[in-house]
């Protein structure tokens, strides 16, 4: 076919390249060079190197522009190229309404990844890979935003990817569903349309990495998936999808266990249909879908967040389904919590709006509560009674912790255990930063997406003071633990607390908290787990 002959090109061009390299330039030379040269598949990149002694690859496209008959399809690699394509600066991010968590977008060409390696080579020795998915609710985010020169100096390689997002990256619809010809895939079958795209762009993404890492000095058999918040739920989706089979070889998921029970496919091209009724495309939909304007998209999609769909074929499961049977791929897996993950929440939806924070009296708590429990909400605020917290808006934020984001986290791993290496965490620097939302009438605590700072550098969207003494102290321990886990499979090495494995009988997590973590076991206990079980399975 000719995705196949394509493919068989891209690896005769990349040896013939890589042969000419080896033969004409010194390895040790070309480390030296501020604007290295790496031959691809696809073709040559040319980088740059940061003040920082990072060799940065910026904006290389692994996708075709899914535009046109593109839109709604499974990504296909991108075309090649001959001449050097100047990989020094970001490329295109996926189409995007303007939020804190993201810059506004409406260019559909953004299938671009980029490449961070350490300014030396040794093809001998091959370093491990960690690719990052980036977070946003599956609407909002790009890679762009971190910066990963502390982990790229403790000797991995980094690879930041954008995929597409919201309606256009998981609208599920049955105009879509009925689509089993791809013009792209010279009529092969095409049996994945019907939602989940901007899964399938990182599974390519993750095609090309494993089709050209080595040629930054990566191996290829080394890959460690790493996402927080959607990156995470994209982390798990990853790991029990088929398809995605021998692409990565571990996994870290930061606060990616909130929606385990994935929709059906039923669900989702329901809400796929009442979205293409709400455009006016309630007639010839598929080809009406693919002339709007992305204005018009992104106007009419779920600011709220998407989720994937089980599509039978890329997603065959749900995942909590996946987890409990040990239906997803066997690789040792770190998975871990926020302490205060809802209270981020708690400002986008009260503090930060019209309404202003709750107010501090039984009715009104349990009306916020009903918001996020329904009818339960007086069982949860008795539960979570309002006079033990400083206020309304806290214990609210504490629950809607419990029940999203901790004791999901805690049934994952229940599940995980018996079938994988698995070391657990919760974020616990109560006094983190907070790196996107203004202050608001409580502290923000170990809020949602609060440990990115910890990993990353990330632009400032608002001010904030800087990590503290004993916070990057926490900082080196918490990188230190990732890149150990992304060469060796285990998060241990000298200079660093003892993080143990997770063991379902004692419930021990490490707790990352300032200045050096430690070892908790009261993480179902103070989270209410049990409660939350009890409640949920009644329901």
């Amino acid at each position: 076919m000719k995705s196949r002959h394509a493919q068989q090109l891209r690896l005769l061009l990349s040896a013939l390249f890589a042969a000419a390299v080896f033969c004409s330039t010194p390895p040790v030379l070309r480390a030296q060079e501020r604007n290295p040269l790496v031959f691809t598949s696809s073709g040559p990149v040319r980088g740059s190197v940061s003040s920082a002694g990072v060799r940065e690859f910026l904006g290389i496209p692994y996708g075709a522009p899914p535009v046109g008959h593109r839109r709604w399809r499974p990504p296909v690699p991108h075309a090649l190229w001959f001449a050097p394509l100047e990989a020094t600066q970001f490329a295109n991010h996926c189409p995007q309404p303007p939020s804190p968590f993201g810059i506004v977008s409406v260019t559909e060409d953004c299938l671009f990844l980029n490449v961070f390696t350490p300014d030396s080579d040794d093809f001998f020795r091959p370093r491990a890979v960690m690719v990052w998915i980036h977070g946003g609710a599956l609407v909002f985010g790009e890679s762009n935003d971190y910066d990963p020169t502390a982990l790229v100096h403790d000797g991995v390689i980094v690879v930041t990817i954008n995929y597409r997002l919201g309606a256009l990256g998981f609208l599920a619809h049955p105009a879509f569903a009925a689509e089993k010809t791809d013009p792209d895939r010279d009529g092969d079958s095409d049996p994945n349309s019907a939602g989940d795209y901007g899964l399938m762009d990182q599974q390519l993404a993750l095609r090309w990495v494993r089709d050209n890492i080595w040629f930054f000095g990566g191996d290829p058999q080394n890959v460690t998936i790493f996402g927080e918040s959607a990156g995470g739920l994209s982390v798990f989706s990853q790991l029990a999808s088929p398809s995605s089979e021998g692409l990565f070889h571990k996994a870290i998921i930061e606060s990616g266990a909130y929606a385990l029970n994935t929709q059906t496919l039923v669900a989702a091209e329901a809400a796929g249909t009442a979205f293409a009724a709400a455009t006016g495309c309630s007639a010839q939909t598929a080809a009406c879908l693919r002339a709007l304007p992305v204005t018009t998209i992104l106007a009419n999609e779920n600011f709220a967040g998407y989720t994937p769909n089980i599509d039978g074929e890329f997603f065959p499961l749900s995942l909590n389904t996946a987890l409990a049977t040990g239906q997803f791929h066997h690789v040792p897996v770190i998975q871990g919590s926020n302490h205060d993950e809802w209270r981020l929440f708690t400002a986008l939806d009260f503090d930060l709006t019209a309404a202003g924070p709750i107010a501090n009296n039984e009715t009104a708590y349990e009306g916020a509560l009903a918001t996020l429990v329904g009818p339960a909400a007086p069982l949860v605020a008795a539960q979570y009674p309002l006079a033990s917290f400083p206020s309304a808006d806290i214990a609210f934020a504490t629950a809607g912790t419990d029940v999203v984001f901790a004791c999901p986290a805690l049934g994952a791993d229940l599940s995980m255990s018996p079938f994988v290496p698995l070391s657990t965490y919760e974020f616990n620097d109560e006094n983190a930063p907070q790196d996107f939302l203004p202050p608001v009438s409580f502290p923000y605590a170990a809020a949602h997406a609060s440990e990115l700072q910890y990993l990353f550098t990330l632009p400032v969207t608002v001010p904030r003071p800087g990590l503290n003494t004993q916070q990057l102290q926490l900082s080196s321990a918490m990188q230190h633990y990732w890149t150990n886990f992304a060469k060796f499979g285990n998060p241990n090495s000298p200079g660093v607390p003892v993080w143990q494995k997770f063991n379902p009988a004692a419930g021990n997590f490490q707790s990352l908290i300032p200045p050096s973590p430690v070892q908790e076991t009261d993480f179902a206990t103070s989270h209410h787990c049990a409660f939350w079980a009890a409640l949920l399975s009644a329901q």
